[in-house]
């Protein structure tokens, strides 16, 4: 489990960075005011950014930091759910829910991971597997 455990403290370092900055960044909602294109207000309704060309203006609204600690909130609760199973993701699962569960979520944290691959803490053994469990004994292949 050392390699689950590092990949888990890995995605929680990362969350925790994030969540760093959304705080430092007010975290308040952020909205496009439909009078002035280009601007996005605070939630008090003052200006948190002006940018004035290809929509950039919605996109960082849709990325504010209130935004920003919900998706992180989330994503700790998977953390948590993996890691009481974390044990059970290996190269070679069991064929029982556990072990099943175990590899999915695994998955998910491997896909969480791999959005920081330019981390300098990042290990390419972390990038999410592909496996083919086959049919359960007994069952033939569909």
């Amino acid at each position: 489990m050392a390699d689950n455990a590092d990949l888990l403290a890995f995605v929680r370092a990362r969350l925790a960075e994030e969540e760093h900055i959304a705080q430092e960044a007010g975290a308040d909602s952020w909205r496009c005011p439909a009078g002035v294109p280009g601007e996005v207000h605070d939630r008090a309704g003052g200006i948190a950014f002006v940018v004035r060309s290809r929509g950039y203006d919605r996109h960082i609204a849709f990325q504010d930091p209130a935004r920003t600690l919900r998706r992180i909130e989330t994503n700790r609760v998977l953390l948590d759910e993996y890691e009481e199973i974390a044990s059970l993701d290996t190269d070679r699962p069991r064929q029982d829910f556990s072990s099943g569960r175990a590899v999915g979520l695994g998955f998910v944290v491997r896909q969480m991971a791999a959005e920081h691959a330019g981390h300098p803490d990042y290990r390419v053994k972390w990038l999410p597997r592909f496996s083919h469990w086959g049919p359960p004994p007994g069952r033939p292949e569909e």
